[in-house]
């Protein structure tokens, strides 16, 4: 008998029990012998669950138990998940989490102390929930550089913008409807605001590059500022809007990383990627592009990769998984400055400035002295400067790039 111990019994903590309760036989199966929840690490009272008698409030009961060597750690957050994390791998215990806030921060120490102790810290549904992504990379495309990686990577700001799109609601009710649907928090911020997307796509590049991307150090823009009328002008020029996570490999070995709405085109796969659904598209220099989709949230499908995890942790205790990542010292992390896009923008003013300013692709009749102009490709930097020059005569209403 293998006995696990589960910290943490929330939403997500809360489905990883249930995952080895209802598919018990299956996962005895796969390890080759029954596995057991022995604990459950929650100060609050839970002892009218059927499996009550499970729970402890004192970490040490689970640290100190020999018996327990495998730890799901789905408390969230960067301080006791943090101190609960590193005790746990010093104790000899590897730990599984979908905490993607302590693996974007702290993934390079918590890698190396398991690496020190011979243990597993692995973090499958820190990223798309239950979409494998992760995994693969590491093994089926172990044998690929990697070019691009451009991913949906939050299904809150999804499920806004499809709303947005094809039901012409505005941000905030949509927002609302979010939250009433389960589908937000009671503060958003993470989500609209990009960040949740950009600790994602900071754990992906650090996986793809072999070199730490922090978080506090990648441009990150959310959806707030998006409107209807941005929504209804993308559709004129064929695309939808989406909030991405992208990463992109230079000739010199440095990256891109960045999260920013863009207009994407119709035709991509992308564009059909609605509610709260993720998409991951990674480009191999062997295999060209290829996508990992579905629901990027949710109990059982986070649950469901943390126990994925576990059952691997189990079956390889005395072959440690190789994850490279790297400290950061290799700075491979590229100011967005000379990055080419062609831009989407959206300006009160006058067709000459548009016109002196911007490498205009096309330009839309004015409407109220707004113009829609759709750019050549041109650098940040570029666009940053002319955006600059053009709100000293006007005002750009919105400025995105287009993929």
């Amino acid at each position: 008998m293998i006995k696990v111990a589960i910290m943490g019994h929330g939403t997500v903590g809360s489905g990883v029990y249930e995952v080895f309760d209802m598919n018990a036989d299956k996962i005895a199966k796969t390890v080759g012998e029954p596995v057991e929840v022995k604990y459950v690490l929650d100060l609050r009272d839970f002892s009218s669950l059927p499996y009550g008698n499970k729970f402890v409030t004192d970490f040490s009961v689970i640290e100190n138990d020999p018996e327990v060597t495998v730890v799901a750690e789905v408390m969230g957050g960067v301080g006791a998940a943090y101190q609960f994390t590193k005790r746990c791998l010093e104790a000899g215990k590897s730990v599984c989490t979908s905490n993607k806030e302590l693996v974007a921060t702290k993934g390079e120490e918590l890698l190396k102390i398991a690496e020190e102790h011979g243990v597993n810290y692995m973090f499958e549904a820190s990223v798309g929930g239950g979409i494998p992504v992760i995994r693969p990379m590491l093994q089926c495309l172990a044998a690929n550089e990697f070019n691009e990686i451009c991913g949906i990577l939050n299904g809150t700001t999804n499920y806004i913008l499809t709303q947005m799109i094809h039901n012409g609601v505005t941000f905030a009710d949509a927002l609302k409807q979010a939250q009433l649907n389960g589908y937000a928090e009671k503060d958003p911020t993470a989500d609209i605001e990009g960040h949740d997307a950009c600790r994602k796509i900071c754990i992906l590049s650090d996986l793809a590059y072999g070199d730490k991307f922090d978080p506090d150090q990648v441009s990150c823009e959310g959806i707030t500022k998006i409107t209807l009328e941005d929504v209804a002008n993308a559709d004129k020029l064929g695309c939808v809007i989406k909030l991405l996570g992208r990463s992109v490999r230079c000739e010199d070995g440095t990256a891109y990383a960045y999260v920013a709405p863009h207009l994407i085109h119709k035709e991509s796969p992308l564009a059909a990627v609605e509610d709260v659904f993720n998409a991951i598209m990674i480009d191999g220099n062997a295999t060209g592009e290829v996508m990992f989709y579905g629901k990027g949230a949710g109990k059982l499908a986070t649950a469901s990769a943390v126990v994925a995890d576990m059952l691997d942790s189990i079956e390889h205790k005395d072959n440690r998984r190789r994850i490279f990542w790297g400290d950061g010292s290799k700075h491979l992390l590229r100011p967005l400055d000379t990055l080419q896009s062609a831009w989407y923008v959206r300006f009160k003013g006058a067709q000459k400035d548009v016109e002196e300013l911007l490498p205009v692709e096309s330009l839309t009749e004015p409407a109220e002295d707004v113009f829609v102009v759709q750019t050549r490709k041109l650098s940040t930097a570029e666009m940053n400067a002319a955006a600059e020059k053009l709100n000293a005569r006007g005002e750009v209403r919105a400025a995105m790039r287009i993929l």
